[in-house]
């Protein structure tokens, strides 16, 4: 019997989907009429194309059962074999994108890989596989793309959930603060963030660090023209900035080069090589000249000869 289920905006835009065929993909929109409420069908080419594809006669089961194929491969659908040693099927992210109200139990035989109990032991094939056991508070399980709240209620796992995540690399992202206090695990030495507000030990405060924006450097730049500029230029040249300012280049330099293209009246995106000029220009030599003695002897040596 067929029911009415929701299909989201993303399928669209679906990489798994877009990894197969246009007819499979109708055939997996399909499937989702013609599951159960828990996303289980009969993998039986016949009764599929039967179906979805009856009005259609030139995609028979043949084809169908090549739809089934690029679906498994693409890890859309699972098929399997039940108990009763008939091919059955389940839509893999059922229940992630499927709310039914008041679903109706399967009357069909659950996945061996995807519907077995915690803890259950499986045979696939010949090699006993163990179903994987729920996953704690706080993890990610990547097959359902669910991510739970880290659990408060812990003694241990709960007073550390917010303390672990602070690896070197997040810690380098904050401006290099480091744990005052790092201790084993088991132990408390106190909090291991420092507190902003205090002054390291040595009486030396860290220098400020530098916030010019690149609005105000535009600013300063429009404010130093006889004419404003065009909003086109200023619009350019603010990127560049922006671009410069976020490679870590001093405010001083960008300001020189700025300087640079406001005299010459260049091209905005000239502007990373005047920087360049403002940061690594050579001082130009001072030209050598000869030495001559001075034409006024007491207006070069002030009498004190």
């Amino acid at each position: 019997m067929a029911r009415i289920r929701t299909i989201k905006p993303e399928a669209f835009v679906s990489e798994s989907l877009a990894a197969v065929s246009l007819t499979a993909e109708r055939t997996f929109l399909g499937l989702l009429t013609q599951a159960d409420d828990q996303g289980r069908h009969r993998d039986h080419a016949a009764i599929i194309a039967g179906q979805l594809w009856v009005l259609r006669p030139e995609h028979g089961p043949t084809d169908v059962e090549t739809d089934l194929a690029q679906l498994a491969t693409a890890r859309l659908i699972c098929r399997y074999k039940g108990p009763d040693d008939k091919r059955y099927l389940h839509i893999v992210t059922w229940h992630q994108h499927q709310k039914i109200n008041r679903p109706s139990k399967s009357r069909l035989p659950g996945c061996p890989h995807h519907d077995a109990p915690a803890g259950a032991t499986t045979l696939i094939g010949n090699v006993d596989v163990m179903a994987p056991s729920p996953s704690p508070h706080g993890m990610l399980r990547e097959d359902s793309h669910e991510i739970r709240e880290p659990s408060l209620n812990s003694r241990d796992g709960g007073d550390r959930a917010g303390q672990e995540r602070f690896t070197d690399s997040s810690v380098r992202k904050q401006g290099g603060l480091r744990a005052a206090n790092v201790s084993p695990q088991g132990t408390d030495l106190g909090p291991r963030i420092m507190d902003l507000g205090s002054t390291p030990s040595g009486g030396a405060s860290a220098p400020a660090p530098d916030t010019v924006s690149a609005q105000q450097l535009i600013a300063e730049y429009a404010a130093e023209c006889a004419h404003r500029p065009p909003e086109s230029v200023l619009g350019h040249l603010g990127r560049e900035v922006r671009k410069l300012l976020g490679e870590g280049i001093t405010a001083a330099h960008v300001r020189a080069g700025l300087a640079r293209h406001r005299a010459k009246g260049l091209h905005p995106s000239t502007l990373p090589s005047l920087v360049h000029e403002a940061m690594n220009a050579a001082p130009k030599p001072v030209p050598h000249q000869a030495w001559t003695n001075p034409s006024n002897v007491d207006a070069a040596y002030g009498g004190e000869l």
